[in-house]
């Protein structure tokens, strides 16, 4: 199966962005064109990820735990310090990064929240501004107050509960990862097990042990988080049906209907 063609990023040296008690957080601004990666790295302080405008996706490694995140714009992913992370351009993406130090924010796990348009706000005048040497004088009060303006509405964010887990067994890793790849491909898994050398019945099982949901029910989630990121592009209803493999948008509406209990028009009003 092969995977798509990417363009690595090179992990910029972290250390000169590093926050630090006088600096608890370092605002950094990058674009990315459709399908370039940052490699997997992790680094001792937290990272909040967004994208001003395009969508990334966000893979994280905790142990044994790994995670997919698939992020319009509006969503950003928390990743606590010393979790392994890596960030893939579903679209050309504006792509902003906030550096966090240790203990600043409290959550011990990954999460997607709401990143508000004062958030946004706030990260685009810290990036603008952020310099190698520390800020002194008036800079440096503007600083301190729009980092604790910042860290304020990060808490208040409200969390949106985006995120699918990823697997560890080989086989079940490829299909997954090939899904993440090319959601629109192989709507059965009948297909899939012929790929990654693996019996129907085997992938089911695995699904129900690593993931505890079936292929299906995976799938659908899928296929909501891209949903989503087209819906934030102003994507018609029939355009999005299409490009995630559905022969209609009635067919995609039951989907979405059938998987979160309300039409694509309303859930993605929300989420």
């Amino acid at each position: 199966m092969a995977r798509p063609s990417r363009t690595p990023l090179p992990v910029l040296d972290p250390e000169r962005h590093a926050p630090s008690p006088t600096r608890p957080v370092r605002a950094r601004a990058r674009r990315m064109a459709s399908s370039m990666e940052i490699r997997p790295h992790h680094h001792a302080w937290g990272q909040l990820v967004f994208s001003a405008q395009g969508a990334v996706r966000v893979e994280t490694q905790d142990g044994t735990r790994g995670h997919a995140f698939i992020v319009p714009p509006g969503r950003a992913v928390w990743i606590p310090p010393g979790v392994q992370h890596a960030v893939t351009a579903i679209q050309q993406a504006d792509l902003r990064t906030l550096y966090v130090q240790a203990g600043a924010l409290p959550w011990p796990a990954c999460r997607v929240m709401e990143a508000t348009p004062l958030m946004q706000a706030v990260v685009q005048a810290l990036a603008e501004g952020d310099t190698p040497e520390p800020p002194a004088g008036p800079e440096q009060a503007r600083v301190h107050a729009l980092t604790t303006l910042l860290l304020d509405e990060a808490q208040r964010a409200g969390p949106v509960p985006l995120g699918l887990p990823l697997p560890q067994e080989p086989r079940l890793r490829r299909l997954c990862q090939g899904l993440l790849d090319e959601p629109a491909r192989h709507t059965d898994l009948a297909h899939w097990a012929a790929e990654v050398g693996a019996s129907e019945r085997t992938l089911n099982r695995l699904f129900k042990a690593e993931l505890g949901s079936g292929f299906r029910e995976w799938r659908a989630q899928l296929l909501l988080a891209h949903g989503l990121t087209l819906a934030a592009r102003g994507t018609p209803m029939g355009v999005i049906a299409a490009e995630l493999g559905y022969a209609s948008a009635s067919a995609f509406s039951a989907m979405v209907t059938r998987t979160v209990g309300m039409p694509p028009k309303r859930f993605f009003a929300q989420a």
